[in-house]
């Protein structure tokens, strides 16, 4: 089908887009390189549309026009057909709103001398007619208003030069516009296929191209149920931006996610009925709101700016989740907080996020209070929790430590040191919150710090020079040296420099004290937030309540795995001793994961089998426990023993073991009848790395 028919279409609704799909997201570069494949007749894809006269709920349509027969619902293409159109027709397709162009490709220009495309540059372009946009190309070629002779009369010295450029750039010209007539190929999926039968094929075709992330994909599924999922998330992040508080639908898709399984791996969300889907969309509503109050109101994050990543709040919304979207005391929303500073100031999420994102969500579901065990994993991430002065040299504006230091100066009540104002809630742009450099860098650079030296620009920058002032402030002191102006802010509010952790020492106030100056500041802002954090933590009795009979109504996942014996062969009804190599491959992985709990007696489904016949064939208890551990101490290695603890509990009237495994601080591999090898948790499953995985893992974990 030609490009022209396929933008008619587009106008007139005979193509339309479901809800299912997701926004534009191609960027710039992407837009140019499509229509530089088509100028140079390259392949570019075809497209893929449902005929149907039962369409599913469309973007940005209520109600069809009338129509005979069948329309055609795109399924594969929409960014090249979105593409194609903003370049061609200079507008934006009927099935978006001008907001979701987030990457608006239609600055880009045209040398109809060379053929080239490029973003319009005013330095390259300004004044220069050889430069037309491609908007203007496609729509003023055929009626002649770009006039080829006027711009080759510009250029050339000659009549005959002109005639010949003249030529050359209608050439280009209609090279260009002759996109509009090239050929797509489309393929169609059957009239009779259901909607479920388009998002399989549509989850295939995307498997290729720009491939759906995981939670762009499972947001196709959850509108796939639930048709107006996509814009019931869209309004509310509009109505969140409102109290600053920004959100994406990514992050809104992992929430629901977290509401209604408990997980933060998708495949479990794909096949969840619309009537759970809405439910866990109304409790997600709810909380959304409640946490906003609370983080505000008690945990001084005005906006998410002050977060490093909305990613810490998953496991928050989780948790609320599970109790019916409160804090269900004072001191659980007091740990709550302590782990959301800590998650945030040790930059949890930043790598390895859905795995721990699903290792912290399972803790979440089988722990009445999480917070020993989820702080317990970010020790064992970052090897401690406590600021040390040192962690803050060199560090800027972008570094978790800065806005921690925010956070808590706010929690200290820090306010402008000219007019006043507190830190919390300010309104206007006169009195945004600035960072203010306590010592100017103008001032630095006058005293010796080289501009161009990068070591000392990020002592000039580091977090330990800056304090938070309105914007008018933050201006009037631009080039002002501490010992100039902080007299005059100790007049007006003697508390002012404690509030933000500012040495109140006089002589470290000027330029040549600057180094002293630093190494104080940090001391000060690393003892207020330790001593922040170990107040919220002391508030509260860090508990752990794991009971095996609760552990079992869970279903598997990163940190909880059942298995039905250690070495009786439930199916042949005799001993196997190649089982054991299961349970040994578990405990590998949890020791070269995040930890977790293997429970022994227990079947897939959650059953329980018990251990009768193991206890027989090893001698109860004490036979099977040190059966267990000898063959940890001789499989994986005797180092390993400390970070294991073995019990045995009554579920059901029969008696089952529960293997704790600590995350190990390095390798651990299995030596088994394939000879060593390295395991590791992806989801709930134990899954083997071949030597390059494993070098790589082992780099990212422990390098």
């Amino acid at each position: 089908m030609k490009v022209s028919e396929l933008l008619d279409g587009i106008k007139k609704q005979d193509l339309v887009l479901p809800e299912f799909q997701r926004e534009y997201v191609w960027n710039r570069e992407t837009a140019k390189q499509l229509l530089l494949s088509m100028l140079k007749q390259y392949p570019v894809g075809g497209l893929l549309f449902w005929k149907t006269d039962n369409p599913p709920d469309l973007k940005n349509v209520e109600h069809l026009p009338e129509k005979l027969g069948t329309i055609h619902v795109v399924l594969d293409g929409q960014q090249r057909l979105t593409t194609l159109y903003l370049l061609m027709e200079g507008a934006v397709p009927r099935y978006y709103q001008d907001s979701d162009i987030t990457n608006d490709p239609r600055d880009l220009y045209y040398n109809v001398g060379t053929g080239d495309l490029q973003y319009y540059l005013s330095s390259t372009m300004k004044g220069d007619p050889i430069w037309i946009r491609v908007i203007t190309c496609f729509q003023s070629f055929q009626s002649h208003e770009i006039n080829v002779f006027r711009i080759a009369r510009e250029r050339a010295e000659t009549d005959s030069e002109a005639l010949d450029l003249a030529q050359k750039y209608n050439d280009n010209l209609t090279k260009l516009c002759s996109v509009q007539e090239r050929d797509l190929p489309v393929q169609s999926v059957p009239y009779q296929a259901s909607l479920d039968e388009a998002i399989d094929i549509f989850d295939r075709v995307n498997s290729k191209g720009t491939k759906l992330s995981d939670s762009e994909l499972a947001l196709t599924h959850i509108v796939g149920k639930w048709s107006q999922a996509r814009k019931v998330m869209k309004a509310k992040i509009v109505e969140l931006e409102k109290h600053n508080f920004s959100f994406d639908l990514k992050f809104m898709t992992r929430a629901l996610n977290g509401v209604v399984t408990r997980r933060a791996l998708f495949p479990a969300i794909h096949e969840m009925p619309k009537e759970e889907l809405e439910t866990g969309w109304h409790q997600l509503d709810k909380i959304l709101d409640y946490s906003v109050s609370m983080l505000r109101n008690n945990c001084f994050v005005h906006s998410t700016e002050d977060l490093p990543t909305t990613n810490v709040l998953v496991p928050w919304v989780a948790y609320l989740s599970k109790n019916g979207g409160v804090f269900p005391s004072a001191d659980e929303r007091r740990l709550a907080q302590h782990w959301l500073y800590v998650a945030s100031m040790w930059s949890r999420y930043t790598s390895q996020t859905d795995q721990k994102l699903e290792h912290d969500l399972s803790l979440i579901a089988r722990e009445a209070s999480p917070w020993s065990e989820l702080i317990a994993a970010v020790i064992e991430q970052r090897g401690r929790i406590e600021v040390k002065p040192s962690d803050l040299e060199g560090r800027g504006a972008q570094h978790p430590f800065y806005r921690m230091t925010y956070v808590i100066a706010k929690a200290h009540g820090a306010f402008d040191w000219f007019n006043g104002l507190p830190l919390g809630d300010t309104y206007g742009d006169s009195y945004k919150i600035h960072s203010h450099h306590i010592f100017p860098r103008s001032v630095l650079y006058k005293a010796g710090y080289e501009k161009d030296n990068h070591l000392h620009r990020k002592i000039v920058n580091e977090i330990a020079n800056r304090a938070f002032l309105t914007a008018n402030s933050n201006m009037d002191l631009a080039a002002s040296e501490p010992a100039i102006y902080i007299p005059k802010v100790l007049d007006q509010y003697p508390d002012a420099l404690e509030r933000q952790f500012v040495p109140v020492n006089e002589p470290l106030w000027k330029a040549e004290s600057f180094d002293a100056f630093l190494a104080k500041r940090r001391d000060l802002i690393a003892k207020a937030i330790n001593d922040y954090l170990e107040k919220l933590a002391s508030q509260g009795e860090l508990v752990s309540t794991r009971s095996v009979e609760g552990l079992i109504k869970l279903p598997e996942s990163a940190t909880l795995e059942f298995k039905s014996t250690l070495q009786w062969d439930v199916v042949e009804n005799q001993e196997n001793k190649g089982l054991r190599q299961s349970v040994l491959k578990t405990i590998a992985a949890f020791l070269n994961s995040e930890g977790g709990s293997l429970i022994i007696g227990v079947e897939d489904d959650g059953q329980v089998y018990g251990l009768r016949k193991d206890f027989e064939l090893l001698g109860g208890e004490d036979g099977f426990g040190k059966t267990l551990t000898n063959l940890v101490a001789s499989s994986i290695g005797p180092e390993f023993g400390h970070l294991m603890a073995i019990s045995f509990h009554e579920a059901d009237g029969e008696k089952v073991c529960m293997v704790e495994v600590k995350p190990s601080g390095q390798p651990a591999y299995l030596d088994g009848p394939k000879g060593k090898q390295f395991f590791t948790r992806f989801g709930n499953t134990t899954r083997p790395l071949d030597p390059e995985e494993t070098v790589d893992y082992i780099g990212m974990k422990w390098g």
